[in-house]
């Protein structure tokens, strides 16, 4: 069943995917089967890249474009105007995620890391590559957002939550460039006439490829902004499935079938997130880890916490009816 204010052209079902938007559907489809190789790599090559499995970063990459590209593909089916201009956009992301994706697993094929990568003339060529790439898929994204906000894409509950996700996803994408950047010990070499083989790095208070958490590999010893990175990437489908998840209620719960109520919560739920974001992000860049929150870090999520919990009485509590 579709959410009330949409049409039956948005409803996700294995047959209407393909169509939703042929070259994302298709990156993501060639995703899944670049899992059906890195998943066993992972377990069954030995190399280690970084200290983590070298079939790792494609597996995880594989796993994100996919779920970022059907998303994607689905909010595209829904634009009633610029439907061209979405089209090209989207397409222009495929083809960006895809030459990432190969140029990722070139390089866990060399066994050699990708990112950051500036050893040989080669590997800075991929790595400044994939920089252009990730750009170019950040601004058409930005674009995308943009034609979002002049489209009614249902109730103003989904209206507000596909705009909100976006812009949650392009913070969280920006959240990478801030590892571009060389890091103290980098510019104190470089400022000296020396060459680094690693330009960047996406750990914060220590060298990459200390002991980190299992799958992710997000460091348990010093800051790391992937963290803060997948949180607000995936945004994009946490915010939007909230909001259907609302509207799945609203028969069983009478409060949640106004329209107005939903929408609030859609604020809400959008304005915490978005805290929690800022909270991740500011936690890495003082250097600490996930797993290893300070006091100032514990303060500073009970703040977004308390200010979520008033947020959500504030989107329920009942007006009072002017006669």
């Amino acid at each position: 069943m579709n959410p009330p204010g949409t049409t039956a052209r948005t409803a996700i079902t294995v047959r209407a995917l393909v169509g939703l938007h042929r070259p994302l559907v298709l990156t993501a489809l060639l995703c899944a089967a670049a899992l059906l190789v890195t998943v066993p790599g992972v377990f069954l090559d030995g190399r280690t890249v970084g200290g983590d499995p070298a079939w790792l970063k494609p597996t995880k990459f594989a796993l994100s474009i996919a779920v970022y590209n059907v998303t994607l593909a689905w909010l595209l089916s829904l634009l009633t105007k610029w439907r061209r201009t979405g089209w090209w956009l989207g397409t222009v992301v495929a083809a960006m995620v895809t030459g990432e994706l190969v140029a990722i697993t070139l390089q866990a094929v060399r066994g050699t890391s990708s990112h950051f990568n500036n050893s040989t003339a080669f590997d800075g060529a991929v790595y400044s590559l994939m920089a252009v790439m990730i750009a170019t898929v950040w601004v058409a994204t930005l674009a995308i957002g943009a034609i979002l906000l002049t489209q009614r894409l249902g109730d103003r509950s989904v209206d507000a939550a596909v705009r909100a996700a976006v812009a949650i996803a392009l913070a969280g994408m920006a959240v990478a460039f801030l590892m571009t950047s060389p890091t103290a010990e980098q510019m104190v070499t470089l400022g000296g006439g020396g060459s680094s083989d690693v330009i960047g790095a996406h750990t914060v208070g220590m060298a990459d490829g200390g002991p980190g958490l299992p799958l992710v590999g997000w460091s348990t010893v010093a800051g790391d902004l992937r963290v803060a990175h997948f949180v607000g990437l995936h945004g994009l489908q946490v915010i939007i499935l909230f909001a259907f998840l609302l509207t799945s209620l609203a028969g069983r719960y009478p409060r949640l079938a106004d329209d107005a109520v939903r929408t609030r919560l859609v604020l809400v739920a959008s304005g915490s997130y978005t805290g929690w974001l800022a909270l991740l992000t500011w936690q890495a860049l003082r250097g600490q880890s996930v797993v290893a929150p300070d006091a100032l870090t514990l303060g500073a999520a009970a703040a977004v916490a308390a200010g979520t919990a008033a947020g959500v009485w504030w989107a329920l509590r009942r007006r009072r009816e002017h006669v």
